[in-house]
Order: C-alpha cells, then structure tokens, then sequence
C-alpha cells in the first residue's frame, strides 16, 4: 500500500481532528504540519496528529494533499505564495468565506485547489481541543467545483468520504450568504448577548442565575475573536444583511412586549417553532 503524505497548515481544533479522523480510519497517511504556533507545532507532534513538523510552504509542495485550516486572510496569502506545484497535487481549504478565496487563486492553480467548508467546530481551538469524530455525520460544503481539477475532486470527495461526512455543492456567493445566516450570525448574537449581560450583572448573579439556555446561547461567544473578525470582515455585507434581519424581528418582540400584544407574540413564538420541524 502506497503511503500518501498529508500536509495540514494550521494545527488547531479544524486541522487536528482532520488527521486524527483520517487516521482512525486508515494507516495509508503521513502527516506533515506547518503552525507558526511553536506551542501549537509541540502539541501537535506530542498528541501523534502528525509525524513531521516543517517550517514553510515550499517543504509541503511536495505532498500529495494540502489543508488549509487557518483562518480566510490566511489562506488568501498563502494562495498567493503556492507558486508551482505538481498537477496531481490537491490543496482543499477549509474557510468559513468562499467567494473570495474561490476568486483570489491564480488561475494557474485553481485546478489544484477544492475551496470547502465543513459545517462543523466547537468554541475550543488549538490541538488540544481537536478529537477524531468533530466531522463525522456533518456536512461539508465545496464551492466552484466545476473550477477543480477531476483528479482533485475524486481526491476530496473521498477524503470527506472517510471523515463520513455529507457532502453539498454549492456557488461559493451563493454559500456565503448562507453561511452568514445559519453560522456567521449566530457567533455575533452569543457575542453580543455575552457583552449585554457582563454590562448589567455582576459575576456572581450571572454564576448564580445562568441557566442552560443562557448557557447554550453564550457558548459560541468563546471561540476566538482573531478568526470571527477574520470571517465577519470577508462575509462583511452578507452579515450586514443577516443581522438587519435579526434585527427587524427583535423589533417585532419588543413593539409586542411593549403593547402587551401576547397573543399576537403567541402566534410569532409558534411560527419560530417551526425551525424544529426542520432540524
């Protein structure tokens, strides 16, 4: 059995539990990592989620695969500095934007490239944080396919099929303004739910009183703040559009609260129940 090499560029939650998935599934892989994290690249090597640690793009072009699970400006720049590399060579990455990583690969590289967005994570990041089951049962979301290479396509998708994930096509604009409304817009609203509570309670009502709903909605507050300005700064007008909805229906509960309209906010609480029909 041949062995392929892995190079995963970033060695976080995204990039550690890839390999640790990937090797509970097959021995067929060799992983190489690049972090600029010199804690994170320790880690790494300590935890087995990869054999080998390198120090720049250049001694990774030599893999068979390339990921890329740093945050979007990242792999931007990084797109940027690939330069030449062997046709058969797939390079997927996992940012949370599409549309302009999709349109900032050069066109000489855009073969090699699979843009993807697993649909996945925890508000936990760096190695320690990643486990081997964080993809399994959830989709994954390619962008522009008809832009990769067939040899690359085939490699992703089974890839993804090994990880058991689902796996969805879509435009990479089109998934952009998805994204803002089910995953982007949601990390705001923990943000600033989090931010309206530590203004008006002290910490020992706040740890007296917080319940599991408050709990459940703050968690995603955690995650850290360097990679969602990074995904709010690229998806900056569909979030726009995203929280002006938001804020139209908060609108709504407050005029009904205000007017003791508790029928009519009955009907509006009713029609949200829906969601759970779909999940």
């Amino acid at each position: 059995m041949q062995i392929e090499t892995i190079g995963i560029v970033g060695l976080g939650l995204m990039g550690g539990s890839l390999s640790l998935g990937l090797q509970q599934y097959s021995n067929r892989f060799r992983f190489i990592g690049l972090d600029h994290n010199p804690k994170h690249t320790q880690e790494a090597l300590e935890l087995g989620i990869v054999d080998e640690i390198v120090e720049t793009l250049e001694d990774l072009k030599e893999c068979d695969i390339i990921i890329l699970t740093v945050p979007v400006d990242g792999i931007i720049a990084l797109s940027q500095e690939f330069g030449v590399v062997n046709p058969m060579c797939t390079i997927i990455d996992f940012g949370s934007t599409k549309a302009k990583i999709s349109n900032a690969i050069p066109a000489t590289l855009r073969p090699n490239f699979v843009t993807a967005h697993p649909m996945t994570g925890t508000e936990k990041f760096g190695p320690l944080a990643a486990f081997a089951t964080l993809y399994q049962n959830k989709v994954v979301v390619v962008c522009d396919i008809q832009m990769s290479g067939s040899h690359q396509q085939s490699i992703a998708k089974t890839l993804f099929e090994m990880l058991e994930m689902r796996v969805i096509y879509m435009d990479a604009f089109e998934h952009d303004r998805h994204a803002a409304y089910i995953s982007h817009m949601p990390h705001a609203l923990s943000y600033a739910l989090a931010n309206a509570v530590m203004k008006q309670e002290d910490v020992q009502s706040i740890l007296a009183l917080a319940g599991g709903g408050f709990r459940d909605m703050s968690r995603i507050a955690k995650s850290s703040p360097h990679m969602w300005e990074d995904i709010f700064r690229q998806n900056r007008t569909n979030m726009i559009e995203a929280i002006e909805s938001f804020e139209q229906e908060l609108k709504k509960c407050r005029i009904m609260v205000e007017n003791q309209e508790w029928e009519k906010l009955n009907l509006w609480m009713q029609e949200a129940n829906r969601l759970h029909d779909i999940l």
